[in-house]
């Protein structure tokens, strides 16, 4: 299964243009094979950031090439990207984006109501399972804000997975988490790519949390070193 690519991305050059004109990505490519559990590493300014908003489709204004699942993106309409990634990409911020109203079973059906592969029963009992996944059915009911810090993000993990993504994408996914949590979402992720074959790169300041990662790749200066 490690040999197939859930990830290619080669010779990705970016520009940011203000206020002078500046190369912040240097020719970067990397693979990510299905299944790897991969921490982005480097000090702040290195290029990480927004490598992982290119790899995530979210910015298109680069040159080189990206394809997840053997499927080129280079190029391809918002509107397609934009189906893509509620298909194929979880995302797990730094902050959880819930909202606070809904229940974290809503909080979790949001992307599979999109997608609309499933009916809405399905789409429930998916979630319901997703929630279980991370020890929360008991919690499924409550609203999101009524939940503690470590619990929110768990709540976003489930709803990155109800679609079976490809990939999930963790944009300091630890970073607003104290020790107890942060050693929490790390034996999910964990458990997730050992037990389901999950495909996870997640760009961290934190080196505990990207050592214990299947491969770190550093980035300095936009290149990986």
């Amino acid at each position: 299964m490690l040999n197939e690519l859930a990830l290619k991305a080669t010779n990705i050059v970016k520009y940011f243009y203000e206020p002078t004109k500046f190369q912040v990505l240097k020719s970067v490519s990397l693979e990510v094979p299905k299944g790897e559990f991969v921490s982005l590493v480097g000090k702040s300014g290195c290029g990480k950031s927004t490598l992982m908003y290119i790899l995530s489709t979210m910015d298109t204004d680069y040159e080189g090439e990206i394809s997840i699942n053997g499927e080129k993106l280079t190029g391809k309409k918002q509107n397609f990207l934009a189906s893509f990634r509620n298909a194929n990409i979880g995302f797990v911020f730094q902050f959880h984006y819930l909202l606070p109203e809904f229940s974290a079973l809503q909080n979790v059906m949001i992307p599979a109501l999109k997608l609309a592969k499933f009916s809405k029963k399905e789409i429930e009992e998916r979630a319901y399972q997703k929630l279980e996944l991370l020890g929360l059915r008991e919690q499924a009911l409550k609203p999101a804000s009524k939940l503690s810090g470590g619990q929110q993000q768990r709540v976003a993990i489930a709803r990155a997975l109800i679609n079976d993504p490809a990939i999930i994408m963790g944009d300091e996914p630890t970073g607003n988490l104290d020790s107890v949590n942060t050693q929490n979402v790390f034996e999910i992720f964990q458990e997730l790519t050992k037990t389901f074959k999950q495909t996870i790169i997640a760009v961290t300041h934190d080196d505990e949390f990207a050592q214990k990662s299947d491969r770190v790749i550093e980035m300095k200066d936009g290149h990986i070193v």
